[in-house]
């Protein structure tokens, strides 16, 4: 028996004022669509349907880009007529898994998490339920359906404005995340009708058919109290972020991890952090950064899809899909682009850039640096202002520096080119051929003093001034 999702992501979310689907829009710089996503991962569910809609083309890009193991097949909701209408769109997927149980999602609402879909899970089965839905009890539950319980389980969901005053004070909501028998589901999913103000497909009156055909029907109260939020404006999706934020950051704190300020630090809901590390304001990490034990992550640090050692301190850094291993000291003013690959205990100083580059353990970059498509040995030692020239305007090409060789200050090292063990270039050099193991490299224009040169410059540019400012 196989345990399947459908992520509901056909929403166009107008008040959003955006061009891309709802789902899309991001918290903590993830779209909503990832959350979902990660939590049926999480879970151990990677076989998902996707229901999109508006700007569907934007869903498919989308997870084509993801890193995953996960078996993702989209359909598309052609009008937008209700969340059961949205289902209907999946009825070959639904086909293809009749034999188990499918999971219901909105993908417009991000904190699902993965206890919450076990659990739910788990009393479906033991209570053998056609449909198991997920509640949230709620301090204010203004304008969510109402959850009414009976002897044995689930009576109904009742929509706000159709509720009583007694259901007005039920505080247990439907969170619209729903478990159902997949074969049950299909046997009621095409009776439903828009029988509404709306004229859409409601899929609560797929609950509300099972329930009437005898079905056994329950809800399931998540812990979460925010599994049920969503957004359908700019403000609420700011919320959203606010509380994702401070929810991560409480998660860490339990985790054992140093916040000197919160102010600006943002964490995602992919990030790994290892205890006794410390993190200080502005400090934003990514993607799926992975963060070493007792790092110190400085002030205003972006690290994005970056794997970091312990014992790395970084100071106003940033780097993207890189990796630094242990007892590195980076910054300030640093960025590593893609592909690059500090290894142990080297120091790269202020200003300075590497792209594509390995630096080898030991080395010292110290400031006013380009490293672009390199290979670097261990402890190799950089003057200040060094650029590896790797671009002639056509093609790129490498730039090899092996161990203990020792890069004057100003050196333009023109690729493809090697220097060798221990050789030395000289300050203001621009090296053009390789350089042998142990060698020192001279290689600067022959100087020519022109007298009265400068002179004669100024005297045309003072005259120029004075004259412009007779007029």
């Amino acid at each position: 028996m196989s345990n399947n999702v459908i992520i509901l992501a056909g929403g166009q979310g107008k008040r959003m004022k955006t061009n891309m689907p709802k789902v899309l829009c991001n918290v903590l710089g993830e779209p909503m669509l990832e959350w979902v996503l990660t939590a049926c991962e999480r879970a151990e569910l990677d076989d998902i349907c996707v229901v999109k809609g508006f700007e569907g083309e934007q869903v498919d890009k989308y997870l084509k880009s993801r890193n995953s193991d996960s078996s993702i097949i989209t359909v598309m909701q052609e009008e937008r007529l209700g969340t059961g209408h949205a289902v209907m769109m999946a009825e070959q997927f639904l086909r293809e898994h009749e034999d188990g149980n499918t999971l219901v999602l909105c993908g417009d609402a991000p904190f699902i998490d993965e206890d919450t879909i076990n659990g739910a899970l788990e009393l479906h089965k033991e209570k053998g339920c056609s449909v198991t839905v997920v509640t949230s009890r709620v301090e204010n539950p203004t304008g969510y359906g109402r959850v009414i319980r009976g002897e044995d389980g689930l009576a109904g969901i009742v929509e706000h404005k159709d509720c009583t005053p007694a259901q007005l004070a039920i505080t247990e909501i439907n969170s619209g995340c729903y478990w159902f028998r997949t074969s049950d589901l299909l046997e009621v999913l095409f009776e439903i009708k828009p029988d509404n103000a709306q004229g859409e497909y409601y899929l609560t009156d797929c609950v509300e058919l099972l329930i009437n055909k005898g079905k056994t029907a329950d809800a399931f109260v998540s812990e979460n109290p925010n599994v049920a939020l969503g957004a359908n404006d700019r403000r609420g999706l700011l919320t959203l972020n606010d509380i994702a934020r401070f929810e991560i950051i409480g998660k860490w704190l339990d985790e054992g991890i140093e916040f000197t300020c919160t102010d600006g630090v943002i964490i995602g809901n992919n990030v790994t952090i290892g205890r006794g590390t410390r993190i200080d304001s502005g400090v934003n990490l990514r993607g799926n950064t992975v963060i070493g034990e007792d790092c110190i992550i400085g002030n205003n640090c972006i690290i994005e899809n970056t794997k970091v050692g312990s014992g790395v301190n970084l100071n106003n850094v940033q780097a993207y899909e890189s990796v630094i291993e242990d007892n590195v000291k980076i910054g300030p003013y640093v960025q590593l682009r893609p592909n690059s690959h500090i290894l142990k205990g080297a120091k790269i100083g202020d200003f300075v850039e590497i792209k594509n580059s390995t630096i080898g353990e030991g080395t010292a970059v110290a400031h006013l640096t380009y490293i672009g498509d390199s290979d670097v040995g261990a402890n190799v030692n950089f003057g200040c202002g060094v650029v590896t020239v790797n671009y002639d305007g056509d093609k790129k090409f490498r730039t090899v520096i092996e161990d203990n060789a020792f890069i004057g200050c100003n050196t333009n090292l023109i690729a493809p080119v090697k220097i060798g063990k221990g050789a030395y270039t000289a300050a203001g050099s621009t090296i053009t051929k390789d350089v042998p193991a142990d060698a020192l490299a001279i290689e600067r224009g022959k100087a020519a003093i022109k007298e009265n040169y400068a002179k004669k410059k100024l005297e045309k540019r003072t005259k120029k001034f004075e004259d412009s400012h007779k007029k």
